[in-house]
């Protein structure tokens, strides 16, 4: 589902990652915070920037939430402040309520209270990290589903100057190519376009052939 309203409660540094990218992309952002400095950097740029106590109702209903679209809860570490704003959120009707937990325990209480989708992003950021140094060659890796992964890599020296349709990756490895890096993203790929080197590869391909493929490509 698309949503097009937003507040971010919390401007850590993963709320502000959150509230920076929703900002460039042109949706309506509203940022809180206790913090009086943080809320003056985001006075200029947010669609508003609010001071509050986060552990208290009055002020977080106060805000007049009931026709934002989605809420990111991002106080991972502050349990009271995350069950307060994710239950007012969920009494204001807010559509969808996202929270951020520091463990598996507080993420059961925040589903619990009404969140909607809970994020773990140090675990996350982890699992991606570990699979993208098992395996080496590729620059990025990223989950889809239980059986797709999509990943990022460098042309191999043997592929420069081949196009895709000599290297016939779909039928050798299962990979499909989505898009090219060259500076920009080519999300038209042109089959006959000899590859370069230094432009990565964006691939969607099953997971049972990611062992494999790695393998091959190190060769």
């Amino acid at each position: 589902m698309k949503y097009n309203s937003f507040v971010v409660f919390g401007l850590g540094k993963f709320g502000q990652a959150i509230a920076d990218k929703l900002l460039e992309s042109g949706a309506d952002v509203m940022v809180v915070d206790h913090d009086e400095d943080i809320i003056e950097q985001y006075s200029s740029k947010a669609t508003s920037a609010v001071e509050a106590d986060l552990t208290d109702p009055a002020a977080i209903k106060a805000l007049g939430i009931s026709n934002i679209d989605c809420a990111i809860v991002s106080m991972g570490m502050s349990l009271e402040a995350s069950i307060i704003c994710t239950m007012v959120c969920k009494e204001c009707g807010v559509q969808w309520v996202v929270a951020k937990s520091g463990s598996e325990r507080m993420g059961k209480v925040l589903t619990k209270i009404g969140a909607d989708e809970i994020i773990y992003p140090e675990e996350e950021s982890g699992i991606r990290t570990a699979k993208r140094l098992i395996a080496s060659n590729f620059l990025e890796y990223f989950d889809i589903s239980d059986n797709l992964c999509l990943v990022e890599m460098e042309p191999k020296d043997k592929w420069v100057g081949k196009t895709l349709k000599d290297l016939n990756l779909r039928q050798k490895y299962g990979v499909n190519v989505i898009a090219i890096k060259d500076g920009s993203i080519q999300e038209s790929v042109n089959p006959d376009v000899p590859l370069k080197a230094g432009n990565p590869l964006v691939m969607v391909l099953h997971k049972n052939n990611l062992s494999k493929l790695d393998k091959t490509i190190a060769l």
